[in-house]
């Protein structure tokens, strides 16, 4: 099992940026993919980026452009960084580590984004 907590949330401008960091501890050896969720106030959890250890991404055609994840394998670290915020990316933003693709894996507790004027 791996634990990890997120860090890095805020209130923000629109047309702001945020970077978001996640740090890892456990069982971190065994991890292939990580990545950041978002559930915005009375919707689903929805996907924001994964990343592989082979470097390959996931980001929705929504997001790309804007958003952009990263990872620091010596430092069990996945990053998120986000551009050109909008309201409609309000949300707690979790993350996310799994053993393989498509594996239930951990959660973090979430941190917080709003993004107002």
């Amino acid at each position: 099992q791996v634990q990890l907590v997120e860090s890095g949330g805020g209130l923000v401008q629109p047309g702001g940026s945020l970077r978001l960091s996640c740090v890892a501890s456990g069982d971190y050896f065994y991890t292939y993919v990580m990545g950041w969720y978002r559930q915005g106030p009375g919707k689903q959890r929805d996907l924001v980026a994964t990343l592989t250890r082979h470097n390959n991404t996931n980001v929705p055609d929504s997001l790309r452009g804007r958003f952009t994840i990263s990872r620091d394998d010596a430092k069990m670290a996945v990053y998120l960084q986000m551009n050109n915020l909008q309201p409609e990316d309000t949300a707690v933003y979790y993350c996310f580590s799994a053993v393989c693709l498509g594996c239930e894996g951990d959660w973090g507790q979430g941190t917080q984004v709003i993004v107002s004027s």
